[in-house]
Order: C-alpha cells, then structure tokens, then sequence
C-alpha cells in the first residue's frame, strides 16, 4: 500500500550585512501560507487539519479504490458501520470465524463473476470436445486421449513419477514445456493438480496422454497468474517415463 505525503516546507534565511559597505537589503514580505484545501465527502465538505487527518483519508480513498476494483459490488453503508464499531471497540455481531468464512465465500464468489466468461468457454469446449473421435471421459470430467498406450505398471498416488509434458491454453497459448527446458519433471503422483494425480493413474509406464482438464481439476479460479488466467481449462500432453514405488 503506497502513500504520497506532501509537506510544504517555509525556510527563513537571515540576511548578513556588511557594515558600513552596503545598505541594509529590504525587508522580505511574509510569504502567504494557503488554508488548507477541504476535502468532500458524502457531498458535505470538511478540511484536513493535521497529519493524521491527511493520512487517515488517504488510507480511506487507497482502501476503498482496492475494494471497488477486487471485491465487487459491497453495501458500503454497512462496511463503514463495521469499522466505525470495531474502531469504536463495539463487539462484532461476527465472530472471527463466522467472518472468516464469509469473506472466502464472497471472494470465491467474486472471483468466479471475474472468470465467468473463461468458464464458459471452457465448458462449451469440454461439451464438444467429449463427442469427439478417441476422447474418453472420467467421472470427475477429466477428459484425454491416448496418443500411445505403454505396457509398464500405473502409478499409485503414494507414487513419484518421471514425465515429460507441455501445457497449453485453449486457445493454444503455451505456458509450460519440459521438452524445451530438456529435463523430464520428477514429482510425487499426489503433489500435481487434480487432473493430473488422476489422470497419471490411469497411464502405464511408457504411455503418452493429452489431457483435457476443467478448471476445478486444474487451478481453479486463482489460475496461476500470470500465465494462466482463473477459471482456465488446461491441454497438457503428459508421456510417463518411469515410476518410483513410494513407501
């Protein structure tokens, strides 16, 4: 949070004479100091008076800027009489629990009006996408195709796998690539997104996989900025190199 104060500093100099070589300089005028500027509020003006008046409405303005750009369409009304109490050291009508889960479910809420149009394109795809020659499904609404079936052992969840893999967008944007970085990503079956601790486990040894994963199997509807946009459905093509048995 960043705060741009302002102090208009009046320096005053002492003006040294000569003695008997110069006339002594004019005296300089007081130089005029502005009233402070009023500031409007609620269509009612009132002045800054000091520091922490200063300071109290730029966390005001800085605060409210952010709430208006992330979180929506609030009730200000009752947002200023909740911190009007706690500051006034009222007992909330929530307790910090109750408050913790409302403000996640609005968040979550927020977030998905956010991604909305992303979802939907994500959804309309997987609906065609599913009818399509090869795909199969999962009950979880992972979709994939298999591009090479292997004839080595499947991986438990308790497994750690080596693979090679490239991840894209829908729209065919790249956003990940162990090809290109020419090291194969080791990593426990359980420690990946949704869609992949499933879908790892429906390969064997030596197969190669496209993947087609719904947001909530992928990353949900955080995304993983900057690359993947919240609500993002996920292409990634997934060859399964070996298998580490876990203990």
């Amino acid at each position: 949070m960043k705060y741009l104060l302002t102090i208009g500093l009046i320096s005053l100099g002492t003006i040294s004479v000569t003695a008997q070589t110069k006339k002594p300089a004019p005296a300089k005028k007081p130089v005029p100091v502005k009233k402070a500027t009023p500031a409007t509020t609620g269509g009612s003006a009132f002045i800054l008076k000091n520091m922490a008046d200063s300071a109290s409405y730029a966390i005001g303005v800085n605060i409210a800027q952010s709430m208006k750009k992330d979180l929506g369409d609030l009730n200000t009304d009752v947002l200023l009489n909740a911190m009007k109490s706690t500051f006034d050291g009222k007992t909330p009508i929530m307790n910090e629990e109750a408050s913790e889960k409302v403000m996640m479910a609005y968040s979550e809420k927020v977030k998905e009006n956010q991604s909305a149009a992303t979802i939907k394109e994500g959804k309309d795809f997987l609906a065609k996408n599913k009818t399509a020659t090869g795909v199969k499904a999962t009950a979880s609404g992972l979709q994939y195709v298999v591009l090479k079936e292997g004839t080595g052992e499947k991986p438990a969840a308790t497994d750690t796998v080596i693979c090679n893999y490239k991840g894209a967008l829908l729209n065919g944007t790249e956003f990940d690539n162990s090809y290109d970085r020419g090291e194969p990503l080791t990593i426990p079956v359980s420690g990946v997104i949704k869609g992949w601790t499933e879908g790892l486990q429906l390969m064997s040894k030596g197969s190669k996989y496209k993947f087609f994963i719904p947001y909530d199997l992928g990353y949900g509807l955080r995304g993983a900025p900057p690359t993947i946009p919240g609500g993002s459905t996920l292409v990634f093509e997934v060859e399964l190199l070996d298998v580490k048995k876990g203990k």
